[in-house]
Formats: structure tokens, sequence, C-alpha cells
């Protein structure tokens, strides 16, 4: 079924009762964009990859996983300026490509966003329970931890910030805003402390040789070596795996288009703040992770909070204290961010009736989505308080590269279907930049494990499912 024209998404976005403000310019766009990039990317991912896949080659991994999100930005600008309300890759998708490729790519940001938030929530609890272990407060183990049985942290967070997103955008964007100036702080606190002990010998080699994962088996294989299952750790495989993990915390991007509705000169502001955003964070991510590898030895990493635990090796002790302080303020800052976005995917699918339209309503005083934005932090705070952080961000970023293939296809099928449209931004070197960052983002879905692939299939298959049974009740349900 062919999805709605561009001119009517448009129009729908300002039915009254749907309608919300635009309250954003460049600085709290650009300031929410880092606010969601820099998270658990740099604060929990940097450790589980250098540790586990890439060594001191993180470093690569973290410029692979750039590359690839500046290949796939340039398309999301382009969309944001053509068709600048909400719902992000979803309403390109049914702009470009209609309603059924729609409804895979909203079903899918689902999963991106929805167990992104998750993850970075488990994230956060790991270093709080950091935090308040310098000062002599330890949580009971079944509440909180790895081998907790429900991640009580976690789910009070995500609790806490549903509240904040209810009471409206601009609480949200100053919330955010401080809580993004706190972590980069954080992160410029460490490179420039962990700099003074950097010990060289701890890069080299620079990257280790490869070997074969020392548990899971052919599950935890990436798809790529099935084949050849001794070389599923380090070496280049491990690095791209590397790359393939930390994909995700370039993902701020996606947020900000999410967010073009509510923006003020979306065609001019969202493109700004996509650039704006991955040149900073990429800075970061560089930095943090040579200085991280430099300090402690990959093998000797803490996966739990890895920044502060080097602090702690060697002896910076205070300033382990004030980056975990910095840590826990701005993963919650991402958690904040990336639950809005999926609300607003949530809001325009509403809009085209793909779920109940009674989600679409939003608050007449506050122009908040209130009612999907309960619904999610409850889905959310289920997922957190029951799943291992590292199960959740493999699984939330191939649904992110997926979703991205999909809008890179989407630009060249606008570009052939509607040359007239008014585009504010133009993606260069098309056709041969979208296949590009389409190819990128097949490469490193392929470095994911065969249980990621199995769980991602699995969910796409249950949202078919729900899709046809949605389609059958249209034609057959009351007043058709």
């Amino acid at each position: 079924m062919p999805g709605k024209s561009i001119e009517q998404t448009i129009a729908d976005a300002q039915a009254p009762h749907t309608w919300m403000p635009r309250t954003l310019g460049p600085l709290p766009l650009t300031m929410m964009g880092i606010g969601v990039t820099v998270g658990s990317g740099l604060f929990v991912l940097t450790g589980t990859a250098a540790a586990d896949y890439a060594g001191p080659a993180i470093t690569v991994s973290f410029v692979i996983g750039a590359a690839v999100a500046l290949l796939v930005a340039v398309s999301y600008a382009e969309f944001a300026g053509s068709v600048p309300v909400a719902g992000s890759a979803y309403t390109y998708a049914a702009a470009a490509l209609g309603e059924f490729c729609a409804w895979v790519i909203g079903w899918d940001l689902m999963l991106e966003m929805t167990v992104g938030a998750a993850a970075v929530s488990v994230g956060w609890s790991g270093y709080l329970e950091d935090l308040l272990g310098v000062l002599g407060i330890r949580f009971p183990a079944t509440l909180s931890g790895p081998d907790a049985v429900l991640n009580v942290p976690a789910m009070s967070l995500v609790f806490a910030l549903t509240v904040v997103l209810v009471l409206g955008i601009r609480l949200t964007a100053r919330v955010t805003t401080v809580m993004t100036a706190v972590k980069v702080l954080a992160a410029i606190a460490f490179v420039l402390v962990g700099a003074r002990h950097v010990d060289p010998a701890n890069w080299s080699p620079f990257v280790p040789a490869p070997r074969a994962s020392p548990t899971g088996g052919a599950w935890e294989t990436p798809l790529i070596s099935v084949l050849d299952a001794q070389a599923t750790r380090y070496g280049l495989v491990g690095v791209l795996t590397g790359g393939a993990i930390v994909f995700g915390a370039y993902t701020g991007f996606d947020i900000i288009a999410s967010s073009a509705e509510e923006t003020r000169q979306p065609q001019r502001t969202v493109p700004l703040a996509i650039a704006g955003t991955l040149l900073v964070c990429s800075t970061l991510y560089v930095s943090v992770s040579l200085v991280l590898t430099g300090t402690v030895r990959y093998d000797r990493i803490d996966p739990a909070a890895p920044v502060t635990g080097a602090l702690r090796m060697v002896g910076a002790t205070w300033t382990a204290l004030g980056v975990a302080t910095g840590a826990v303020v701005g993963l919650a800052a991402v958690v904040l961010v990336m639950m809005m976005g999926q609300a607003r995917v949530f809001l325009a699918m509403s809009r085209d009736g793909l779920l109940p339209r009674w989600f679409a309503a939003v608050h007449p005083k506050r122009r908040t989505p209130q009612r999907i934005t309960v619904v999610l932090g409850a889905g959310v705070a289920l997922v957190a308080g029951t799943t291992p952080i590292t199960e959740l961000a493999e699984l939330s970023n191939i649904g992110t590269l997926a979703a991205f293939a999909i809008v890179s296809g989407g630009v060249l099928r606008l570009r052939v279907t509607r040359p007239d449209l008014t585009r504010a931004f133009r993606v260069p070197l098309v056709p041969w930049l979208p296949v590009l960052a389409i190819l990128a983002c097949v490469v490193l879905a392929l470095h994911y494990p065969l249980v990621t692939w199995a769980r991602f299939l699995m969910w796409m298959v249950l949202g078919l499912l729900i899709r046809f049974s949605v389609a059958r009740h249209r034609t057959t349900g009351p007043g058709s």
C-alpha cells in the first residue's frame, strides 16, 4: 500500500489535537544530540569492546563507526529538510517507500530506541553502584549489577525520566543541556588526568592477534566468521566487530531528526545540529579510547565501569569520583533523549493508523504525547530491569543499522519519484554515497553474533505478523 504524500504528512502534523510547538533552536538541539550520543558508548561500551574484541585498536573501531555514521547522516539531513515532522526514519520511509516499509522501519526503530534506552539504563546503574561504592553504600546483588534478579536502580531512572518527558519539551531540553555539559566535562577530565598515566607499552600490540572466543560457541560467533570460528576476537574481525558494537554510540543524529517537528527552521537547524554532534562526539570517543587503553591494558579493563576503573587503578580516586558523577548524570541524559525520540516515532505511527490513534493525542496544555510516553516508560523499565547490557546493546545496534540502510535507500527512491521536492540540503554524489552507506551498514551488521541475528529476525517476524493482523482488521473490522 502506498504511503501518504509528503504534503499530507506535513498537514497531519499540524492537526489541532496532535501538533507540537517549534521551540528548539540550534544549541538546544545540538546539546540533545550530544546528550544522547555521548553515553554508554563512552562510559561503558568502550571498555567492553576493547577488552572483548578490538584491544587498543578500539580507537580504529570508533573511527570506522564515525565514518559509517557520517555516510548515513547526510541522508537524514536531506530528509529532515524535506519532511520536517516527527518520526525520523519511520516518517522518511513512509514518504519514500510506502506504508509497508514504513511499518517495518517503525517496528525496527521500536527495537533500536526502546532496547537502546534500556541498555543505557543498565549501564547507568553500574556507574551509580560504582559511585555509591566509593561512599561505602552497596546495593544488594539481587537488586543491582550483572547478577541482579531485578535491576531496581535502572527501573527507577526510567520512571523518573518518564515524568520529565510528560512535563514538556522545554523542561526536557533544559535538563538535557545541563546533563550534557556535566558529562562532557567529565570526559575531558578523564582525558586530562588519564593522559598523565599513559604507558605506551599498553598499546602494544595495537591490534592483538586473532583468537577464538573462550565461551558461547557458534552462537557467539560473528556471522561473517561462521566459516572460521578460530578468528572471532581481535585481529581485523575483532576491530570490525568492535566498530559494530560501538556504532550505536553515534546514533544521536537519529534522535535529532525525530525532533524536527519541534525545531525552529528545521531545514537549517537539523543539518547543523547533526554536523556539530558528530564532530564533538567523534573527537571525545577517539580521545577517551586512546587514553583508556594507554592507561590500562585492554585485558585488565573493568567492563562494568571502564573509565572510573582505570582512574582508580592509577590512584586518581578523587577524579574517578568526579567522572563517575558525570557518567551517572550523563547516562541519564541518554535515556531521556532516546525515550523522547521513541515517543515521537510512536506518535507518527499513531497518526498514520499503524498504531492505535488513541496514542496520537497530545496533552492540551503541555503539548506532549503523554499517553505514548507513559506506556513507553513502562516497557523500557521492564526490559532494563531484567536484561544484561551486552545483549541489549548488540540487539539495539543491529536494528539501528537496518534503519539506516533503509533511510539511505529512501533518498535514492525519492530522487526518482519526487525530483520536484524542495530540498534544503542535498546528499552529494548520488547514487554513490547512499549506496556506500548501505554497504557499510551491511558490513558492520555481519559482525554481530549469530544469536543477535536470530533475536533480530524473530523480532522482525513478530512485527510482520502484527502488521498483517492490523491490515486484516482494517479490512474486516467495523466500519470497513
